[in-house]
């Protein structure tokens, strides 16, 4: 496929969480099918080494180090991508945390407040500055982060478990607000996926990736390319009367 005929051709997309798993995935995704990518995160070499890789294959890349619970550095990330670009026409919300399983009432609260920190007002400060440059350009899409744990409640997971059902109404209340005004906001839910975090968690479990594919239609982890693919497709004009929705890229897990 010819960059001119590609699904985000023309765009200047701006991704968060993108040093890592879906986040890069998603970078090496959007450019592949067109879009200028703005990469936000926290770990820089990462992002310069991504970036390196993108602009060695002749596609547009550039990246500012954001932490997304820091008010000021999403507003330079947003600010970086129109000052470059001209314009922002897209956005992949997907900077998240997570922690090791804790029953509720042993989770410390400093845990539970970095989760809601990252995963719900992260999300939420990168669409309030998302949202005005998407109005100036006659607007735009953006695509949220969730998770199944925004869809069912997981096990001994509580506050990701808030997080992620919190992300799925601000979506909604989003594309509810905006839609008239050219601004479409959607969600992936993705299942288990070959991520950090995962990683993570099979460390300390190892049992639980076994667990989760006996609960999954398709009992196998998703590739976070499959993930991208799927943010892909929402932030494109080929989903143009999308709008509100929560997709799910699970395997099926959530039909259980």
């Amino acid at each position: 496929m010819s960059v001119q005929n590609a699904l985000l051709s023309g765009k200047v997309a701006l991704i968060t969480g993108a040093s890592s798993g879906i986040g890069a995935a998603a970078a090496r995704v959007f450019a592949a099918e067109g879009a200028a990518v703005v990469l936000a995160a926290r770990r820089e070499q990462q992002l310069a080494d991504l970036v390196d890789e993108l602009t060695g294959k002749g596609l547009e890349a550039c990246y500012a180090v954001t932490d997304v619970t820091s008010d000021a550095e999403v507003a330079r990330a947003v600010q970086a991508a129109v000052s470059r670009y001209g314009r922002l026409d897209a956005a992949f919300n997907n900077a998240g945390y997570g922690a090791e399983q804790t029953p509720l009432h042993l989770m410390e609260q400093e845990v539970f407040d970095r989760i809601i920190d990252v995963n719900l007002r992260g999300v939420w400060s990168c669409m309030r500055h998302e949202i005005p440059a998407m109005l100036a350009a006659g607007g735009g899409a953006i695509v949220n982060t969730s998770s199944v744990a925004g869809l069912v409640a997981t096990p001994v997971a509580a506050p990701y478990v808030v997080s992620k059902h919190a992300v799925v109404g601000l979506t909604k209340a989003a594309a509810n607000e905006y839609g008239a005004q050219g601004i479409r906001v959607n969600a992936v839910a993705p299942g288990t996926t070959r991520s950090e975090m995962i990683e993570q968690w099979l460390a300390i479990r190892p049992d639980i990736e076994a667990r989760l594919h006996e609960a999954t239609p398709q009992p196998r982890t998703a590739a976070p390319e499959e993930i991208a693919e799927a943010a892909a497709w929402l932030c494109s004009d080929r989903a143009s009367f999308v709008t509100g929705a929560v997709l799910p890229v699970d395997g099926g897990y959530t039909v259980r």
